[in-house]
């Protein structure tokens, strides 16, 4: 029985994980030492204590990278601070690649540690197996070796952080068991355990594959599912010394590492074993494992014994087999619940929990102490899911792909195939049948490209040119030439209104939104450190009510931000409209003739400039047209209301015939906006870059006296300049195929890196942007971006590309204002 347990704590943590532990260890290095953690068993008895303990630090982003690499180096730090070792030890690591796909990506992520400035050196065969003696190498491509990567023992980190917790006056509390929440206000008053009541300021909920159920306590959604997850350890094996790197064959689903002399075995099968569901988890289970599967486990056993074949005379020492929880789209859980106000998650970490547990604690804590997230986490925030993705059945039919994608090729354009189809528009039914392959954005299904008739719309992946380019630079030129349509019902739609939205906007926008009813206006949305937030279009419906348009997986984000920042005085209401209406774009020099044969409205350029939204009858419907354009082309986008979307949809397709009217998806639009040097939210636009460094100054009011958040640190960047630029470039070998990710090279040395790229039809060759910087670390100009060579590393094959800071096509905007 718990005796002390404090009646008040300014933060109450709940799990004694290795997460949970590296929350409280933080909070209390940044001064907040009121903190009480809670594990209902005893510290790392959940998923923690029978983890591999792999710490590979390079991620694929650079954001995720920086968190795995603070991780390494504060388990090295530990046992200094706390007299506790963490069993670190800096073994490197090595992945090999049977097949010329798999070398393909090796050398992408290559480049990507270059990028980082992480070292990485590719190997051959023969040297892979000079790092890994007990290596076959005969079906080698080649491997790449990673020197930095280590491994931890879980239970030995997690004890060595509460150490350091509890030396700086954390309390930490086993054996208490969280059985519920009060809520006042939308806030979480006390968490109720089963040895007392604690009041709090702020919870974090870091309860392993628990988070989903202590969640619900709060009524937030925590959207993971726990699989079974498997590995041995076999007997000692001559050969295999301390310092034997980690060995990944991801080609057979296997990694191993050394153990006590001997190996640890486990993998990722391609299709996993879903556990029971988060609300029938079971109490106890401290330090438990599940059931022995052999016959599970015989896809990676077998492929060990290939790529190691002194395993076939080396026994087996212990079976593993731990439940862990897993998220609908591989990516950990992080941030503040969009649901409560106080209540912070730090879950479903995916299998690499203890990688990133270090730097995924510190980032949760700074964010807990300082309001924002310290940089950009917009791959793993909790707001990027909505509550249907907590749907339990939905979930179990999504983990066993999950689990399986951590060592499957990562098509640059792969998409989910279970748990789908799931959100529909209404006219999903009519794109279908004209070919469309469908992609997933929070849940709704998208039509990426349209295939011609008698041609199947599946995607054969490659790192080359794919299937489906001809098609979609067909989709291009129709748009370019003629006219498309683009069914767009997936965008976020949020009405902000009330007595306070113009005063509340115009704070948030980094544009002037106080305009006339009727006009559109593009803006950013910052924080107070000048960086994006989001990238959206806002349009004034009324005096005190706007429509607020942003991307498919931003809805939440964007209404979470919004929503926190409506003063304690101010009257505005905030609410998610996407599934009221359709929007269809109707793009290209044609696109005005369409329209006007159907509508009774001008559209003139005089009537109807750019940037202008009203009602107009369509046909015998009432739609909001907008004249705005994601593409670079004349057209507008037409919100329809759900009702009349099929009838709406039916009707510019007949008549578009006689206009050239062609189907077009997001992979046409990916292109289009690329060409023109349109930015996206997620690629160009994040938590890590400023209207500066995007150059997007034109989209802020900085001309004027009106403030807004953000705002001096964007005067201060401009003044000072930055060490960051986005630039476009026109890849200079039309036969080539880019992605994304790609390092750029200025005069031969490692100068940016890709943030999005296509094929433009128009142009007639890759197209993109990326983020340039100086290697020495100083301020970038026009003048340093166009006195130097430029080059792009394409899976380890160099060549020339041109970089500008202007639009590769009409970069003057003449078209979209015709």
């Amino acid at each position: 029985m718990v005796t002390n347990l404090p009646n008040r704590a300014r933060v109450v943590v709940i799990g004694g994980g290795i997460v949970g532990a590296s929350v409280a260890y933080h909070l209390a290095h940044l001064g907040w030492t009121d903190v009480v953690l809670l594990e209902q068993g005893q510290l790392s008895c959940g998923t923690t204590w029978h983890a591999a303990g792999l710490v590979g630090q390079l991620r694929a982003s650079e954001s995720g990278t920086r968190l795995v690499q603070y991780s390494a180096a504060l388990y090295q730090s530990l046992e200094a601070e706390t007299g506790l070792g963490t069993g670190y030890k800096e073994c490197g690591g090595v992945t090999v690649a049977r097949t010329p796909e798999r070398m393909v990506q090796l050398l992408r992520t290559a480049a990507a540690a270059e990028a980082f400035d992480l070292e990485c050196e590719i190997l051959t065969p023969a040297q892979a197996l000079e790092r890994v003696p007990i290596l076959e190498t005969g079906d080698l491509q080649g491997a790449i070796w990673l020197p930095r990567d280590g491994t931890a023992n879980p239970t030995d980190v997690t004890q060595s952080l509460t150490k350091g917790a509890r030396q700086l006056g954390v309390r930490i509390f086993e054996r208490t068991r969280v059985i519920g929440m009060t809520m006042a206000g939308g806030i979480v008053t006390t968490v109720r355990t089963d040895q007392g009541d604690i009041e709090t300021d702020i919870v974090v909920n870091c309860a392993g594959q628990w988070a989903k159920a202590i969640g619900a306590m709060a009524g937030v959604n925590v959207p993971l599912h726990s699989a079974e997850h498997f590995y041995v350890v076999t007997d000692q094996i001559t050969g295999v010394d301390r310092m034997m790197p980690i060995l990944r064959d991801p080609d057979g689903y296997t990694y191993m590492k050394e153990e006590v002399g001997g190996l640890v075995v486990g993998g990722f099968e391609p299709v996993a074993k879903p556990w029971v569901s988060p609300d029938r988890l079971p109490h106890p289970f401290e330090f438990q494992l599940l059931d022995e599967d052999w016959e599970h486990f015989e896809i990676l056993m077998e492929s060990a014994l290939h790529r190691v074949p002194i395993l076939q005379q080396t026994g087996i020492k212990k079976f593993y087999n731990g439940p862990e929880s897993f998220t609908p789209d591989n990516q950990f859980i992080l941030g503040r619940a969009p649901e409560v106000r106080n209540l912070f998650v730090g879950a479903g970490f995916n299998s690499v929990g203890i990688a990133s547990a270090g730097g995924a604690g510190r980032a949760l804590a700074q964010w807990i102490v300082g309001g924002e997230a310290p940089s950009d986490l917009v791959g793993v925030d909790i707001r990027r899911f909505a509550p249907f993705n907590g749907n339990n059945q939905w979930l179990r039919a999504r983990v066993g792909e999950v689990l399986g994608l951590h060592y499957s090729v990562p098509w640059p354009n792969r998409e989910f195939q279970t748990a789908r189809p799931f959100r529909r528009s209404p006219v999903h039914h009519l794109v279908e049948a004209a070919g469309a392959s469908f992609g997933s954005r929070m849940g709704w299904e998208r039509p990426n490209f349209f295939a011609p008739k008698g041609q199947s719309p599946a995607i054969d992946y490659s790192w080359g040119k794919q299937n489906w380019i001809p098609w979609v630079d067909a989709e291009q030129r129709a748009t370019r030439g003629a006219v498309a349509i683009f069914e767009q019902t997936s965008f976020g739609k949020l009405l902000v209104s009330g007595r306070d939205a113009t005063d509340l906007l115009q704070w948030l926008c980094t544009a002037d939104i106080d305009c006339s009813v009727g006009r559109a206006v593009y803006t950013g949305v910052l924080n107070e450190r000048g960086t994006y937030e989001a990238d959206v279009t806002v349009t004034r419906l009324a005096h005190n009510e706007y429509l607020w348009v942003t991307g498919s997986a931003s809805i939440n984000r964007d209404r979470d931000w919004i929503s926190r920042h409506i003063g304690p005085e101010q009257q505005v209401s905030v609410t998610d409209v996407t599934g009221a209406s359709a929007v269809f774009g109707v793009m290209g020099p044609r696109s005005r003739e369409l329209l006007q044969s159907l509508s009774s409205a001008d559209l003139s350029t005089d009537a109807f400039p750019f940037a202008t939204s009203r009602e107009i009858d369509l046909g015998m419907s009432t739609v909001r047209a907008t004249r705005i354009t994601y593409v670079g082309e004349l057209g507008w986008e037409l919100t329809v209301p759900a009702e009349f979307a099929v009838g709406v949809f039916e009707l510019l397709t007949e008549a578009g015939r006689e206009f050239g009217l062609a189907n077009a998806g997001y992979y046409a639009i990916n292109a289009l906006r690329l060409e023109k040097g349109y930015r996206a939210f997620g690629t160009e636009l994040n938590p890590d870059y400023g209207p500066v460094e995007a150059g997007l100054l034109f989209a802020t009011k900085l001309s004027s006296d009106i403030d807004f958040l953000g705002r001096s640190a964007v005067e201060s960047a401009k003044t000072a300049g930055v060490r960051r630029r986005l630039v476009s470039f026109i890849l200079d070998d039309a036969g080539a195929m880019m992605w994304g990710g790609e390092l750029l090279l200025r005069d031969g040395v490692g100068a940016g890196q890709v943030t999005s790229a296509a094929f433009g039809a128009t142009i007639g060759s890759c197209v993109g942007l990326a983020y340039v910087w100086c290697p020495d670390g100083l301020v970038v100009t026009p003048d340093w971006i166009n006195d130097g060579t430029w080059q792009v590393n394409i899976g380890g094959t160099i060549m020339g590309l041109r970089v500008q800071l202007s639009a590769p096509y009409d970069p003057k905007s003449e078209r979209v204002r015709i």
